[in-house]
């Protein structure tokens, strides 16, 4: 019989070769009841077909059974059924195995199908990813911009927590005896009226101690008064040059150029801006050359009502050039180069800018507190003492002073605690501010201050400053400006080391103002008057001023007591011109109520600038509008 013909997919496949049997051999004839027992019993062939299911694919169990269906079968019976089990066994056999070949190809179809399925949903799915990436980068932009929103509001809200919190503090400065409660409520007056300004200017204050922070408060305070006193201010810078772009005010070649340049504009302005000032008050040589600058060119340009008052600080400052170089500014060499009006009496070939403002100035005012009249115009060897007697009727001479906004230990916008004479507690709490400022160790040892001018030998101070250690005082040394300043404290600083001393490198407006209320003792170079602003500074804030320069110089310090008409001086001299350091340090530790009693003593003296120097200016203007 042809074994039939099978279709997988759309193939025709030819049919497999017909079994190969292995020969058999028969076992000897039995009869039927040989086999009855066991063929109903047990069966002895049972034929089934199954397949598994997913999990076996392919997998083909194959049995046969049959029952004897009659125990008197003869051998030969049994015999013959026997091989057409057989056969149809085998048969079945082969069209299994077909079959199984069909289904793995029917597998691997599916497999290549499910293959493109999973490629067309990798498609779809980087597609949904990028459009997922795209998202997520707008998503992150929008949280950025919602972040920068919400920071604004943030610091403004932060910003508005620090202003309350500011005016908290006020209220604790009230409660701790820092302030009053007048200065508070003027303060939190201000400081509302200017919420916007405080904002910025105090956003970081929860660190700052009340001390720092009413010390800042005051300084903002006075910045905000300087702002709105109707005082007008101009400033002029040149377009092209720079004159005045520089790390020092003066000390340079061309310091003619600049300042005659300076002055030259200044004028210029005035005519221009047709303003007509009452006075020009005009300092040092700087600006001397705006006094021939006036009459010569400037004075009948609608200005015939105005005057001109001089103020010289320092003799020896004159600043000598060239006669050509008078012609930078607009000035006659020729007619200026004249031994009555800008020729210098030494260096006749030279033109002195210094001789030119006081011979064409209407009043001169020579500052010193240690030397009158007749002594600053023909002992100190200045070389212009026959110009200065020549106009001798002319010239006022002022003593050193202090501004009294500025240099006051009661209303100091500087200092942490501010006191007065009859309230010398704040100097005590000044001075721990000062210690702790310093690094320095807290107790009862003496500090002594020094703001080194310039004019101090240095031989001189480090002998004081030993003599400070051995006594075990504290030691402060903070630098003005200059470059001798400077290779003095730097050498100094070679020699002089240990907990006991310190040197401040930069100058610090805040930190003068809290060096002279901290300290019990302040160096000074001498009493005079190059140097005599800081023993002042000292008797007003309650320290001891005490000189290094010249201890044995009899000859120096008796021109104080000869200046009789300076009772500033002479207080000075008198109370502390013969006073070594030693002394001061000995008599501060064994009678500390006696120097109490001075420096109270001084503080009352009311050395400001309200005193004589102010008074003395005013004579000079008022003088001078009538000339």
């Amino acid at each position: 019989m042809e074994a039939p013909r099978l279709v997988v997919g759309a193939a025709l496949r030819a049919p497999p070769p017909p079994p190969q049997f292995r020969p058999y051999r028969l076992l000897p004839p039995r009869s039927a009841s040989h086999f009855l027992p066991f063929a109903r019993r047990t069966p002895l062939i049972r034929s089934s077909y199954s397949r598994k299911g997913k999990d076996n694919a392919g997998v083909i169990e194959w049995s046969v059974s049959a029952w004897w269906g009659f125990a008197g079968w003869t051998w030969n019976q049994i015999t013959n059924r026997t091989i057409i089990l057989l056969s149809m066994l085998f048969q079945r056999t082969n069209l299994a195995d077909v079959q199984r070949k069909g289904d793995i190809a029917d597998l691997f179809s599916e497999a290549q199908r499910n293959i493109l399925q999973l490629n067309k949903q990798r498609l779809v799915a980087i597609e949904e990813l990028k459009k997922l990436r795209d998202e997520n980068k707008s998503l992150l932009q929008d949280i950025q911009v919602i972040e920068t929103e919400a920071q604004g509001v943030l610091i403004e809200a932060a910003q508005s927590s620090s202003f309350c919190e500011l005016l908290l503090r006020i209220d604790t400065m009230v409660i701790s005896g820092l302030i009053t409660t007048t200065e508070a409520s003027d303060i939190r007056k201000k400081v509302v009226d200017n919420q916007l300004t405080i904002r910025r200017a105090f956003s970081d204050i929860h660190l700052k101690p009340d001390t720092e922070l009413l010390s800042e408060l005051r300084l903002f305070m006075r910045k905000l008064i300087d702002s709105v006193n109707g005082v007008g201010l101009i400033l002029i810078e040149p377009v092209q040059l720079s004159y005045f772009n520089r790390e020092m005010l003066c000390g340079y070649p061309d310091d003619f150029e600049r300042f005659s340049y300076f002055s030259r504009a200044s004028l210029d302005y005035i005519v221009k801006s047709g303003k007509q000032p009452d006075i020009l008050h005009i300092h040092n040589w700087e600006t001397a050359i705006v006094a021939p600058l006036f009459w010569d060119i400037f004075a009948h340009q609608g200005l015939e009502n105005t005057r001109i008052t001089l103020t010289c600080l320092d003799l020896d400052s004159q600043c000598l050039v060239e006669p050509a170089k008078l012609e930078l500014c607009g000035l006659d060499p020729h007619k200026l180069h004249r031994a009555d009006r800008l020729q210098d009496p030494n260096k006749t070939h030279l033109v002195n800018i210094m001789k030119g403002g006081i011979v064409y100035s209407n009043k001169v005012v020579l500052v010193s507190s240690t030397h009158s009249k007749d002594v600053l115009i023909q002992g100190l060897r200045h070389g212009l003492e026959a110009t200065l007697t020549a106009h001798k009727d002319k010239i006022l001479v002022a003593s050193h002073g202090l501004d009294g906004e500025l240099w006051d230990p009661s209303k100091d916008i500087y200092l942490p605690r501010r006191y007065s004479v009859n309230d010398i507690e704040g100097k005590s709490f000044c001075k721990e501010a000062l210690k702790r400022r310093l690094g320095f160790r807290s107790g009862s040892s003496i500090i002594v201050g020094c703001i080194c001018d310039g004019n101090s030998n240095i031989h001189n101070l480090k002998e004081a400053v030993q003599v400070a250690l051995l006594k075990s005082a504290q030691v402060i040394f903070l630098e003005n400006l200059g470059a001798v300043v400077n290779s003095t404290v730097r050498a100094l600083k070679e020699e002089l080391k240990g907990d006991n001393i310190t040197f401040v490198e930069v100058y610090d407006e805040a930190l003068v103002h809290l060096i002279f209320a901290g300290s019990d003792i302040i160096l000074c170079s001498s009493f005079q008057d190059r140097s005599l602003q800081i023993a002042i500074k000292a008797i007003k804030y309650g320290s001891v001023p005490v000189q290094i320069n010249f201890p044995s110089d009899k000859s120096r310090l008796s021109e104080g007591h000869n200046c009789h008409n300076k009772k500033m001086s002479q207080y000075i001299f008198s109370t502390y011109g013969d006073l070594s350091l030693s002394e001061a340090l000995d008599d501060f530790k064994n009678d500390p109520y006696h120097w109490d009693g001075h420096t109270k003593d001084g503080m009352a003296k009311g050395l400001s600038w309200d005193a004589e120097c102010y008074e003395l200016h005013w004579e000079a203007y008022s003088s001078v509008k009538q000339l």
